[in-house]
């Protein structure tokens, strides 16, 4: 697995910005943003926006990818329960965002990192509102830093497939120390 980051600029010590995967419906949410970008609402720019057909396309692995390639969140957006173009699709959305959350929370990663909104094509305000929101909440949170642990976890991996391999042969050579009574 590659763990290219999510920026696409370097940043200066100092000036770190949170960073945000948004996985948005082509029919609502990203509609929305174009109108929230078409009637010049000013909201913040850390969102990188994938557009996808349905909410209900976003597989799991996506949100975990981006969080891997250093999101300091990840932002999915779909039509309103019952106004999907593919009928049940931010249903599965739902289900699968409370999994993610589950998930997440295992592994010591903050639920507000990971934000489901349902924003329908003519709610520019609220992509704004929203994304805004996001930003803040993650700057109050710090960044997430990922990629970095992964050298750390990496190290600590190490250390103990180290220790198992040690472990073994200590345990083997005790075994073979048998006195044989004359």
């Amino acid at each position: 697995m590659s763990h290219s980051s999510l920026s696409t600029t370097s940043e200066k010590p100092g000036t770190w910005e949170p960073k945000i995967a948004a996985f948005f419906c082509n029919w609502c949410t990203y509609t929305a943003a174009d109108l929230a970008g078409v009637s010049r609402l000013k909201y913040a720019p850390n969102a990188r926006v994938i557009r996808l057909m349905c909410s209900g396309r976003v597989d799991p692995q996506f949100v975990v990818d981006a969080f891997a390639k250093g999101a300091d969140g990840v932002l999915i957006g779909g039509c309103h329960p019952g106004d999907c173009h593919y009928v049940e699709g931010n249903y599965k959305t739902l289900r699968r965002f409370e999994m993610l959350q589950r998930m997440l929370k295992d592994l010591g990663i903050e639920e507000a990192r990971l934000r489901l909104e349902w924003i329908s094509a003519s709610e520019g305000e609220k992509v704004k509102t929203v994304i805004n929101e996001m930003v803040a909440a993650l700057t109050a949170l710090g960044p997430l830093n990922l990629p970095q642990r992964f050298s750390t976890w990496d190290e600590e991996m190490d250390k103990l497939e180290e220790a198992a391999q040690q472990q073994p042969q200590a345990d083997h050579n005790e075994k073979t120390e048998v006195v044989h009574a004359s």
